[in-house]
């Protein structure tokens, strides 16, 4: 059976891809704890631009954003070639392991340390490192149920408009299908975990979630653009591995389709 499936491309490429997604998602929660300036990074100064009357707002993004737009390139591309079925699956298996590694993150928080563990790293300025691995690791209740749920949420979004401008374009323009998917669903994915995570579980005015939402989309929307480029990278990488025939069977495939018509 493993010999089978190591010699079917589709498939191998497949695992490959699901393994990449999974680990990309949570590889982004975990860094999701730590806020950046944007800015800074770039080497500006602060914006400190006013929305919705929250004034002194700027660029702070959570590391995690760095990571969430291949998070939805990768859903294109299974999109693509594999079908909806396909990314539901994919997005499925990601939040039950995110959700299995959360679960195990409370428990090694919870588990008591070695009393020597505790004080190890004094002489680096960390006096507690039981509570240092717990500010690490121990992200909200609130938090974690928003990003989850936002980040489902968001892919039966982008699987949803990309199949409907897929059916009015064909094969053409995959940058709008891509793009204009991504960008739907990345605005979803910011409302949602802000409102779930901070209006509902830390009440936050509307002004201030809605503020926040469209500082991180500004940032989302412009990555969404950058990175098209990427797609089609990818796509070519992919008919070069696959073949171009089974390349093209598996895009009609991947709309119900055969070269003779429909499944």
């Amino acid at each position: 059976m493993i010999h089978a499936i190591l010699k079917d491309k589709p498939t191998k490429l497949f695992l490959f891809i699901t393994a990449f997604f999974v680990a990309n998602a949570l590889i982004a929660e975990c860094i999701g704890g730590k806020i950046f300036s944007l800015e800074k990074f770039l080497g500006l100064q602060p914006s400190n631009f006013t929305i919705f009357g929250q004034s002194g707002l700027s660029f702070n993004l959570t590391c995690g954003v760095l990571l969430w737009p291949l998070e939805f390139i990768i859903t294109d591309i299974v999109n693509e070639y594999y079908g909806p079925k396909a990314v539901r699956r994919i997005s499925y298996t990601a939040i039950a392991l995110i959700s299995y590694a959360f679960l195990m993150f409370y428990a090694a928080m919870k588990i008591a340390p070695a009393d020597f563990w505790i004080s190890s790293k004094q002489q680096n300025g960390i006096n507690n490192m039981q509570d240092a691995f717990g500010s690490i690791f121990g992200q909200g209740m609130w938090i974690i149920l928003g990003s989850l749920t936002a980040f489902l949420v968001s892919q039966i979004v982008d699987v949803t408009v990309f199949h409907k401008i897929k059916k009015i374009t064909g094969e053409k323009w995959i940058w709008l299908r891509a793009t204009g998917s991504t960008l739907i669903s990345q605005l979803v994915d910011s409302f949602v975990v802000l409102f779930i995570a901070f209006k509902i579980g830390n009440g936050w005015s509307w002004q201030l979630v809605l503020a926040i939402c469209l500082v991180n989309y500004m940032y989302k929307f412009t990555m969404a653009i950058v990175l098209t480029p990427l797609i089609y990278l990818l796509e070519k990488q992919i008919e070069k591995y696959v073949g171009h025939d089974t390349a093209r069977k598996m895009k009609l495939a991947a709309m119900g389709k055969t070269e003779e018509g429909f499944l």
